[in-house]
């Protein structure tokens, strides 16, 4: 006797009904978030996608393509089918076994509920045959993608119950640093020992960091950095110039402290809004272009790492990017450095300030070009002091006039050209014009440089990197000018031991050390363990 079973498609061959099933089954699979078979390569894979009750509302379906009545039904009948948000079908992507086996396997859950609550006409045997053999020609992958799913839920679950924290993310990087000086001492104003061999003792630091990165909406970023270490400045009583200074350094004594607080968030599809309470750098606003600007795996030296102007204020302060297209950023920034003192020459609009105009127009991956102007303002007699250079030129570069008030407008060029993608050729130069606002005194101060990168030379993580050029110098003044001229030649190279790992040995030359031939060429040579966790 045959068995019959009650079925709501009227007259309808279901196995037709199942092939038509078919076409539409890895829309199915896109809108089953658990299974992140996606393209890393598509972008749009990163959209999620949602029911829909009209072929209408898919607004790539017309009327005129070949599965168009297939497409109708599966929507407005059966409910087998689903769209993106932005009401599109895209037909024409292609699916794995497994997405097409997971898709079938969905459809045809849905088809056994309609069969269990139909009350309309009969199905014939045969076509359960069908369903039954499409199964059992699918078990495999199905079997598999279900051992997949078991395995990400078990993980998933190990995360949840291990977790830091449902909204904040822990992440860790550690430097040691091996170092050592070579040469004779300038004659920098602040170094009691002028003319003297360096000392040449090795040294050996660390510098340890926390970021606390915590997201409120998916969107936005709320970053809290814990720092502490002791790693020595390379400075005037040190070397007898800020020209030494290494790119990771970190003079806490070891204390920790906190190092950076930040808030960004976007304002709409284009705009983001960056509200710093501690620390903020220009950098972190204006896009450097430089390849090498990492002080854990870039650089070795400060002055190398990214235009200096760009360390012109470092503090309090709020900056605002505004992607114009694809290719055109707009940033401004406004920085104070001493916002928290409400003494004279201090707080946060009487103070030391930098405001900060950039525009960075990157029309692809392989170019980018950006320009910077700051307009600047130091106390002279506030908490920070006047530092024109962010501690990397000559003593009067840093202090044209002395520490009293003064005023600076400063204009930046800064450019990326990968030539391929293991040879990357950066570069800047900088111009500040600085008034003294006690006198009718002015200066103009310069710097420049041009760097060359290898990414990935030896090894995947790699990279090799070159840097020359001319620490911030005071070319003209109504009082002192730098006399000579002092060349920054830097070479490096980073080997990625691990993911977690890395090893760069460096050295930098300073000749004439402060601008000026009658001091001795100054070696700095160190060995960078990097750990991130």
């Amino acid at each position: 006797m045959n068995q019959r079973l009650v079925f709501n498609y009227s007259s309808y061959s279901f196995v037709c009904q199942t092939l038509l099933i078919f076409i539409s089954i890895f829309i199915k699979i896109l809108s089953t978030t658990d299974l992140s078979f996606a393209r890393e390569n598509q972008a749009d894979s990163l959209d999620t996608i949602s029911q829909v009750s009209s072929v209408s509302q898919l607004s790539d379906v017309q009327p005129t393509d070949w599965a168009f009545q297939a497409l109708q039904s599966l929507v407005e009948r059966y409910g087998c089918i689903a769209g993106y948000p932005n009401g599109t079908y895209r037909g024409n992507r292609a699916i794995t076994r497994y997405e097409f086996a997971a898709g079938l396997n969905a459809c045809l859950d849905r088809a056994n509920e309609l069969i269990a609550t139909a009350t309309g006409d009969l199905a014939k045997k045969e076509d359960l045959a069908t369903l039954q053999r499409l199964q059992e020609e699918f078990k495999g992958e199905l079997a598999t993608l279900r051992s997949r799913i078991d395995t990400v839920e078990m993980k998933t679950a190990e995360l949840d119950a291990n977790q830091f924290s449902a909204t904040t993310k822990l992440e860790g990087e550690v430097i040691l640093g091996l170092t050592r000086v070579f040469g004779g001492n300038s004659d920098g104003d602040d170094n009691p020992n002028n003319h003297l061999e360096l000392n040449e003792n090795i040294t050996l630091g660390q510098r340890t960091r926390l970021n606390f990165i915590t997201s409120f909406t998916g969107k936005d970023t709320l970053n809290l950095r814990l720092e502490g270490g002791n790693i020595t400045e390379l400075d005037d009583s040190i070397t007898g110039t800020r020209m030494t200074r290494l790119g990771f350094d970190e003079d806490s004594g070891n204390d920790v402290g906190l190092g950076e607080l930040y808030y960004q968030f976007p304002v709409g599809d284009r705009l983001k809004a960056t509200i710093a309470g501690w620390e903020m750098e220009l950098n972190d606003i204006a896009e450097p272009l430089n390849p090498l600007d990492s002080s854990g795996s870039g650089a070795i030296s400060r002055f190398g790492r990214y235009n200096p102007i760009l360390r012109s204020m470092e503090g309090t302060g709020l900056g605002v990017n505004y992607q114009v297209n694809l290719s055109t950023n707009l940033a401004f920034a406004y920085v104070t450095n001493d916002a928290s003192l409400p003494t004279e020459k201090n707080g946060l609009f009487d103070g030391n300030y930098s405001a900060l105009g950039n525009v960075t127009f990157q029309p692809s991956d392989n170019f980018g070009i950006a320009l910077t102007y700051l307009h600047s303002y130091y106390g002279g007699g506030s908490e920070s002091g006047v530092n024109l250079t962010g501690s990397t030129g000559s003593l009067i570069a840093r202090r044209p006039f002395g520490n009293v008030s003064t005023s600076t407008d400063t204009f930046g060029l800064e450019t990326s050209l990968k030539i391929n993608p293991g040879l990357i050729i950066s570069g800047w130069v900088g111009y500040i014009q600085a008034d003294a606002k006690v006198s009718n005194d002015e200066a103009d101060i310069w710097n420049y440089a041009v760097t060359l990168a290898m990414p990935d030379l030896g090894g995947k993580g790699n990279l090799a990197g070159l840097i020359v050029g001319m620490p911030p110098k005071v070319t003209s003044s109504s009082l002192v000018a730098d006399r000579d001229t002092s060349l920054h030649i830097e070479g490096f190279y980073k080997f990625q031991v691990t993911d977690n790992i890395s090893i760069t040995p460096g050295v930098f030359v300073i000749t004439n050390p402060e601008h000026n031939d009658s001091n001795q060429s100054i070696v700095v040579g160190t060995v960078r363990t990097t750990f991130k966790f």
